[in-house]
């Protein structure tokens, strides 16, 4: 049976272009696609005839080939030395599926398709910052200022890369396709187009500013939310304002990294606070009260009973940090570090020993209090 005319089988004439090639064979894999007509047992050979006429008039010099001698052109070994259809004429199937594939779901795909002349359009960069801020910030919230260095559109060239408002043209190399293949054996390789760069357009007369990158670098400076109740790892994310893309593409985000500097009273866990707190013995034998600070700038008074010890801790509710998506406030943990006088005066050490001296004789078997402060103070140099 004699095949069918190339141009006739994707409805073509013998004069078209390759764009309107490319349209043509696009809505005719669309139409004869297997899965789309399962009813038609003639669908999938039509679609492989498609494949062929495509993967011929696609490439100039297979093209020309076939317009000098038809599709004897193919047949007995001529038609470019191996690089034409094989197998009968059956053509480079898996060439030209990649094609289709990449047009119908290149956009799906992170802006793979699209050729015909048409640039890849590029996403910037996601851009990362570190930003530092104190416990009482964290506390409280801010509104931060930061200075980023980053790449934004040349307002030069309006984002294209070109100069004097001409139009980027369609790579030579790739055909605008962004991508070159190579016939390997029985493998076809693909790999980014050495021309353009994948950019499926190159740029004759590039812009004087940008270079025909569609970008420079510039600090922009930009105004952060810091929400209360942040920690150290907390990410903040600003939507569109990392590097521009090539050439007009869409612009990649800034993320914020939050580091909370350690603070020189309060240890934060979670949303809790923890403190030591210095008590004098009195304070701590016979109880009383003291004030603390809290994190808010504030101060709270805190009753000691009588007897505390050392390490003992004591629970100021509410007092804590915010959390970072709502659900309340933790807690401020105080921790009782009774001290132990020092330099005492003759009177106060001939106290002290009488002081033991009535504990030891109402309590003979127990730790008399030089013992206690003399345990305490081994424990705090421990």
């Amino acid at each position: 049976m004699a095949k069918r005319d190339y141009y006739e089988t994707l409805g073509v004439s013998k004069g078209a272009s390759e764009a309107e090639i490319k349209k043509a064979y696009r809505t005719k894999a669309k139409e004869l696609h297997p899965d789309r007509n399962s009813d038609n047992p003639n669908a999938e050979a039509q679609f492989k005839e498609a494949n062929e006429a495509y993967d011929v008039l696609k490439n100039a010099e297979k093209k020309a080939a076939y317009d000098r001698y038809g599709h004897a052109a193919f047949e007995g070994g001529m038609g470019g030395g191996g690089g034409g259809p094989r197998g009968g004429g059956q053509g480079d199937f898996a060439s030209a599926f990649s094609d289709v594939f990449d047009d119908l779901f290149g956009d799906m795909m992170g802006g793979r398709g699209g050729g015909g002349g048409r640039a890849r359009a590029q996403r910037g960069n996601d851009l990362r910052y570190n930003l530092r801020i104190n416990l009482e910030d964290a506390f409280k919230g801010m509104q931060k200022t930061v200075n980023v260095p980053t790449a934004v559109g040349c307002d030069e060239c309006n984002g294209t890369g070109a100069e004097g408002g001409s139009e980027p043209v369609t790579c030579p190399t790739c055909s605008g396709m962004g991508k070159v293949r190579a016939q390997q054996g029985f493998f076809t390789v693909e790999r980014t187009c050495p021309t353009c760069s994948g950019m499926g357009q190159t740029i004759k007369n590039p812009c004087n500013k940008c270079h025909g990158q569609g970008r420079v670098e510039k600090e922009k400076s930009l105004s952060v939310n810091i929400p209360a109740g942040v920690e150290t790892g907390t990410r903040i994310r600003l939507a569109g304002e990392g590097e521009a893309g090539m050439r007009g593409g869409p612009t990649g985000d800034l993320y914020i990294f939050i580091e909370v500097n350690d603070h020189e009273l309060f240890e934060r866990e979670n949303t809790n606070l923890f403190c030591r707190v210095p008590v004098s013995i009195t304070n701590a034998a016979l109880g009383g009260e003291i004030e603390v600070p809290t994190i808010d700038g504030g101060r709270s008074r805190v009753k000691i009973p009588a007897g505390s010890q050392s390490g003992r801790q004591m629970r100021l509710r509410g007092k804590g940090m915010p959390a970072l998506r709502g659900g309340g406030q933790g807690d401020m943990f105080i921790e009782l570090a009774v001290e132990t006088p020092v330099n005492l005066t003759t009177r106060q050490k001939e106290i002290l020993r009488e002081f033991d001296e009535i504990a030891a004789e109402n309590n003979p078997e127990g730790s008399s209090f030089f013992k206690s402060v003399k345990s305490f103070w081994d424990g705090m140099k421990g």
